[in-house]
Parts: C-alpha cells; sequence; structure tokens
C-alpha cells in the first residue's frame, strides 16, 4: 500500500497568524482531495520564523494558541488526513517557548514533540525564545512510524538516532533554515548522513520567503535510507510537494518528482528577487524607485526590482552632478527604456552650488576633498527619501558588500533608504551576475536589461574628475578574497598574508573595515547570501582596538 506525504512548502509572514493559518488550512483541504495521509508544515509556520521578541509577548502566544485552535477546528471534517504542523508552545510559568510540531488529527492534538537542540550561533538565537525537551516522538503515517525532528535535530546525530531506538521507520523533519549560497547541498549532504546513520529514510519539510534579512529558499527534499535523494521541490516558490512512501519488506521507501538543481547564480538571483518582492510587499509599500547612475550596481537592483516587482511598480531616478560622464546618462537612460521603468532626471548641480556656497565661509582655505564628494551623495539621498515620502515607495539603496565592508560609501548618501539588496554581493559576484542575467531570463521580462557598456566600464563613483574606485581600493579580485577571509571565514590577517595577499594591503583593508563598523551600523536591512552577511551573524563592537 503506498501512503501519501505532503508537504506544505509555503510563504508564511510573521505574527500574521489568520493569513497564516488560512494558507495551512487550504493546504489541508487541497492535501485531502489528493488523498494524502499526512500534510507537513515547516518549523514555525503558523507564526512564521523568525519572530525574534514577539515570541516573548503573552498576547502572541495568545494569539497563536486561538490560530491553533481554528486550525484544528478547521481540518476536523478531513477524514483520513493528519496534519503535523510547527508552532510555538507556551512552557507555563516563564516567557519561554517550546519550538513543537503537534499532530492534529480528528480535531484534536493526537501528540507533540518538542525541539532539542537549539541553535545558537550565526543568525539563530533560540535560547533566548525557546525551552528544549530531550524526549523522541512517533507519530503514525497510515501505519508507518515516522520520528519527528525539527531542523537543528537533525543536524545532530542523537536525535535521529534516539528517534530510531524508539521504533521509528522514517524521518519527517520540519525546517527553517535560512539561504546562504551552496546551503541546498549542504543540508542535503547532512540528512543523507542521518540516514545511512540511522537506515532510516527522510521527509525534509521547509519554508520558503523573505523575512526581513533572511531568505527561505524551500527546496524540501526527500531521502532514500542510502542517502540519495528521491525528491525534490522547486527552490524560491511556494509548493506543495507530494511524496509517496510504501513498505517494502519491513522497509519504508520514498519517491517522489527531483527537481534537477540550477547554477550558483541562478539561485542567487531567485534569492534575490524574493527577498525584494517579499520586503517590499510584506511591508505594504506600493512599489520601489532607485538612484539610477549608469553603474553596474544600479543596474543590477534595477534588473532585480523589475523582476521582484514588475515594471510598473519601479521608478528610476538620475541625478547627475558635475563630474557625471555622458555616458551615464545614456546608459541610465537606455537601461531604463530596456526595462521598461518611469525615468527622471533631476539635476543636482544647483543644490551642489548651494551646499557650497552655504559652506564657503566656513571651508575658506581648504581644497575641495571627500566632503565635496560626500555632498553630492547626499544631496542625492535627500531627493530619493522625498519622493519616498511623497509617493509611498521604498528607496532600494545599490551598494554592495565590498564598499559596505570597506566603507566606500557615504552614511546619509547612497546608503540612505529602505532596503540594501546587494548589501551582501560582492563586487565580482555583482558583475557575475549581471552577466548571467543578461543570458537568462527567469521572470520573463527579458533578456539583456543590461547594456554591455555598464558591464565593462571601469567602475566609478563619479564624484570627482576622473575617479575610479581602484584610486581607493585594490582591484575587486584581490579586495574581494580578503573580505571573505576576514570577514565570512574569520582569517586573521597573518593566514591571508601567507595565502598570497600584499602585507600593507590586507592592514589596510582590515582597518578599514574595522573603523566603518558605525556605517554598517546604520545601513539598511538587506538579505543574507552569505555564510556571514553585516546582519544578524555580524556582531563586531563599534569601539574596537583589535587589530588582527
Amino acid at each position: 500500500m503506498t501512503t501519501s506525504i505532503c508537504i506544505a512548502q509555503l510563504n508564511f509572514v510573521v505574527g500574521d497568524f489568520s493569513g497564516n493559518a488560512q494558507k495551512i488550512i487550504e493546504a489541508a483541504k487541497q492535501a485531502h482531495t489528493q488523498g494524502a495521509s499526512l500534510l507537513v508544515t515547516p518549523e514555525l509556520a503558523l507564526c512564521g520564523y523568525a519572530a525574534e521578541d514577539l515570541l516573548l509577548r503573552p498576547s502572541f502566544q495568545q494569539a497563536s494558541d486561538e490560530a491553533l485552535q481554528s486550525i484544528i477546528a478547521a481540518t476536523a471534517d478531513l477524514p483520513g488526513l493528519a496534519l503535523l504542523l510547527g508552532h510555538a508552545q507556551a512552557v507555563p510559568g516563564t516567557l519561554h517557548r517550546h519550538n513543537t510540531a503537534s499532530l492534529i488529527a480528528n480535531g484534536r492534538i493526537v501528540s507533540s514533540y518538542v525541539k532539542q537542540a537549539l541553535p545558537n550561533y550565526g543568525v539563530f538565537d533560540e535560547l533566548r525564545y525557546f525551552t528544549p525537551q530531550s524526549q523522541p516522538c512517533l507519530v503514525d503515517v497510515n501505519g508507518i512510524r515516522a520520528g519527528v525532528l525539527i531542523c537543528e535535530d537533525a543536524w545532530l546525530p542523537a536525535p535521529a538516532w534516539a528517534a530510531k531506538q524508539a521504533g521509528a521507520q522514517m524521518l519527517i523533519v520540519l525546517n527553517a533554515s535560512p539561504y546562504h549560497l551552496g546551503k541546498q547541498a549542504e543540508r542535503e549532504a547532512v540528512l543523507a548522513r542521518r540516514a545511512l546513520e540511522t537506515g532510516l529514510p527522510v521527509v525534509y519539510a521547509h519554508m520558503v520567503g523573505g523575512q526581513d534579512e533572511l531568505v527561505f529558499d524551500g527546496s524540501s527534499f526527500a531521502l532514500h535510507a542510502d542517502g540519495s535523494v528521491v525528491a525534490r521541490a522547486p527552490s524560491f516558490e511556494a509548493a506543495l510537494v507530494t511524496v509517496a512512501a510504501q513498505q517494502v519488506s519491513g522497509q519504508v521507501q520514498l519517491s517522489g518528482l527531483v527537481e534537477p538543481v540550477q547554477e550558483d547564480n541562478a539561485y542567487l538571483w531567485r534569492a534575490l528577487v524574493l527577498a525584494v518582492r517579499d520586503y517590499v510587499t510584506k511591508n505594504g509599500f506600493p512599489g520601489a524607485l532607485l538612484g539610477l547612475s549608469g553603474g553596474i550596481d544600479s543596474a543590477l537592483v534595477l534588473a532585480i526590482a523589475v523582476d521582484a516587482l514588475g515594471q510598473d511598480k519601479v521608478r528610476t531616478v538620475m541625478m547627475p552632478s558635475p563630474y557625471t560622464a555622458d555616458i551615464s546618462w545614456k546608459d541610465a537612460e537606455e537601461m531604463a527604456s530596456r526595462v521598461g521603468v518611469r525615468h527622471d532626471v533631476i539635476d543636482i548641480a544647483p543644490q551642489f552650488e548651494a551646499f557650497k556656497a552655504a559652506l564657503a565661509s566656513h571651508f575658506h582655505g581648504l581644497k575641495e576633498d571627500t566632503t565635496e564628494e560626500n555632498l553630492q551623495a547626499r544631496i542625492r539621498g535627500t531627493l530619493l527619501m522625498a519622493l519616498s515620502n511623497k509617493f509611498g515607495a521604498i528607496v532600494l539603496t545599490t551598494g554592495n558588500k565590498s564598499e559596505l565592508a570597506t566603507g566606500y560609501c557615504t552614511l546619509y548618501g547612497d546608503m540612505a533608504g529602505g532596503f540594501a539588496v546587494i548589501k551582501d554581493v560582492l563586487k565580482t559576484r555583482v558583475f557575475d551576475l549581471a552577466r548571467w542575467r543578461n543570458a537568462n531570463d527567469p521572470f520573463g521580462t527579458g533578456l539583456n536589461p543590461i547594456p554591455e557598456r555598464i558591464i565593462t566600464r571601469p567602475p566609478s563613483a563619479e564624484l570627482r574628475p576622473d575617479q575610479k574606485d581602484e584610486d581607493s581600493l585594490p582591484p575587486y579580485s584581490v579586495l574581494d578574497d580578503m573580505i571573505r577571509r576576514y570577514v565570512e571565514n574569520d582569517e586573521p590577517i597573518e593566514t591571508i598574508v601567507a595565502a598570497g595577499h600584499d602585507r600593507d594591503n590586507v592592514e589596510r583593508v582590515v582597518r578599514l573595515i574595522r573603523i566603518n563598523e558605525y556605517k554598517r551600523r546604520q545601513a539598511p536591512v538587506g538579505p543574507r547570501l552569505s555564510t556571514r552577511s553585516f546582519g544578524k551573524d555580524w556582531r563586531s563592537p563599534i569601539t574596537n582596538g583589535f587589530r588582527r
């Protein structure tokens, strides 16, 4: 006999209990119509992930409990279907919660499992909110004994082995596992080890969607007991995924459709698009606007925004200064035309001259320097924020990780805005993504959105005559490797030098990273795409005398 297990790979909104509950109920009804015996939601599906300090509010837990009861009532008349639901459960007498998976069937909670392993590293802070338990839990899936695990439990051998010892014939894992480049393959490899250690097949249910700086990629999957992939869901899109389970000679065998693996840039692009779409729509913005300079960073952000929101909800503004090259005007206009967005030009030369005139007596006898460069960026930031205030559209900032690391950006200037789309994308990857997007059209908005000259021109902020980025920074291929080593891998200066980098360059770059923390603390939130972004998983003190 074949048993159908349905994974609800859905996009939830933190704290939207009625909306989340309705999505779960609709998924349950659809799964029941399709003949499924079990519907599995992701971890903490009911409240959304990560709810952070909302979890400490008694009223938040009360709303969760009420939504749970509404799901129990709404699914009571779906005979033959059980629901394994991720939710927060109150710990009596405390503000702490259990991270729980409850089996719901026939109008009641049959059993509940509490997460054992609470991650407290990187972007995770679960010890702040949750109390663990250590008991295994088996649920009956049409005669199959399934051991339940929640996310981090599956990254350690002990919880899976305890489920095996308790009599599990398969493992079901509820997850909210934030994306970074390569995370899908990493998850499948870790769960393959659990399958091989226990000799049990695995069903891995994962959420999808953007939540502030976190992106959840979906990519739910199922593994045979030998660790091989027998089902894989699409990435970065909601889906109901069916996995068939069958007992053969006492062993459970799983099967399903296997979505093919894509290249890194394809996943990164979809992550960026999903992050922008969900941040803008979930927060109620009617659209987005950005400064389009004719450079590679703003061009990439524009292409992402159009794929995420559509051309009618994106607006660009070119704000030339006396140092803006003619080709920048033309390239910006050409790109806006290619993607079909509204494009306006606001000349900032009058404002720039007015600011200089107002400061002339105070700056008398002093040469022009970065002060005047930053004035131009701050005028642009002021104009963009004025348009945002007037029309309600969110400003998308266009700075990349290489600039944010080294402080090659202007506080209250090009850093001014609501969502920093590529803040975790190194400059070398910016070029890779631009070339990839020109050759691929994943959302049907057109090939070659970025004029080739934007990609091939030497990068420049155009804030002084003949300015090039490499006047102030090492070549990006060199700089990005140093940033990757120091920021993402925690390598000390000596190790980076031993890898072949010039010591003076390394010490200069590390110094820039250290002294610009105050800027990063004031930067907009943006999607996390690497193993360590300048966000939840980078907590460096601003006042800092450490030099290695």
